[in-house]
């Protein structure tokens, strides 16, 4: 995972329509909370906004067609999902935790909530997770204050990945021990077995760059190797957080 850096003005549609229908939720809780609750009333999410072309495109752009949480490209092979961070329905804390509504209803269209990710890290593995540090301060509707919950998902908008998960050659492991970093890479699905063997592909190539990059360094395959090692380290490029962790070790 790497910091994304979205546009701060959000899409145009998000603004109006989805600015309309967040007020329309909020209306609709506030007219009958505990139906909302017990699942009896549930909201209905109009995928034609939060997805919309216009934001699926500057979500692309910003993330350079990669997934969010696992940084594999995606575009060339698949649509992606717009994931929201914080599940608009309902949530669980832990994978095995009954489905709880309602979710983060008054996120559903807010830009800072979006992100593209694959569907193997947005369908199979996160789903409707979102764990908090301290479950009690969780923030059960828009009346709430979102700055007391801590959640143990890393945020890409709000953090910089990279100040919690390191690798050791591919394989991701937390920073300093750090929980969001532990929980982020545990329940994202980032140890799964299929992306493990294409950042080992990506590594192997990389490592052999930089051998080959400081047994040439005064010639032109030197310089070669160290500008195909520049490439590999920028925001666009796939698994960058992986070959930044291996250029910034001795």
């Amino acid at each position: 995972m790497i910091r994304i850096l979205k546009p701060p003005t959000p899409p145009e549609i998000l603004a109006d329509e989805g600015r309309i229908a967040t007020a329309d939720h909020c209306d609709d809780y506030e007219a009958d909370q505990n139906a909302y609750h017990d699942g009896t009333r549930k909201f209905f999410f109009d995928s034609r906004i939060y997805g919309h072309a216009s934001v699926k495109a500057i979500l692309i752009a910003a993330q350079h067609g990669k997934c969010c949480f696992c940084e594999a490209k995606i575009t060339h092979i698949s649509y992606g999902d717009v994931e929201h961070f914080r599940p608009k329905a309902g949530y669980c804390q832990d994978p095995d935790d009954d489905f709880t509504r309602p979710g983060y209803y008054w996120l559903a269209y807010d830009w800072s909530n979006l992100y593209l990710s694959c569907q193997l890290c947005n369908q199979r593995y996160k789903k409707n997770s979102f764990p908090l540090q301290n479950p009690k301060l969780r923030c059960r509707d828009h009346l709430g204050d979102l700055t007391l919950e801590e959640p143990l998902f890393i945020d890409p908008g709000a953090l910089n990945p990279e100040d919690y998960i390191e690798f050791a050659a591919e394989q991701p492991m937390a920073r300093n021990s750090s929980l969001q970093g532990l929980e982020t890479i545990k329940a994202l699905g980032l140890l799964r077995e299929p992306l493990r063997e294409r950042r080992h592909d990506k590594y192997v190539m990389l490592s052999t760059l930089r051998d080959v990059a400081l047994l040439n360094a005064n010639e032109s395959l030197g310089q070669r190797a160290r500008d195909l090692l520049d490439r590999a380290v920028a925001d666009d490029a796939e698994y960058a957080s992986m070959a930044r962790s291996l250029m910034s070790k001795p």
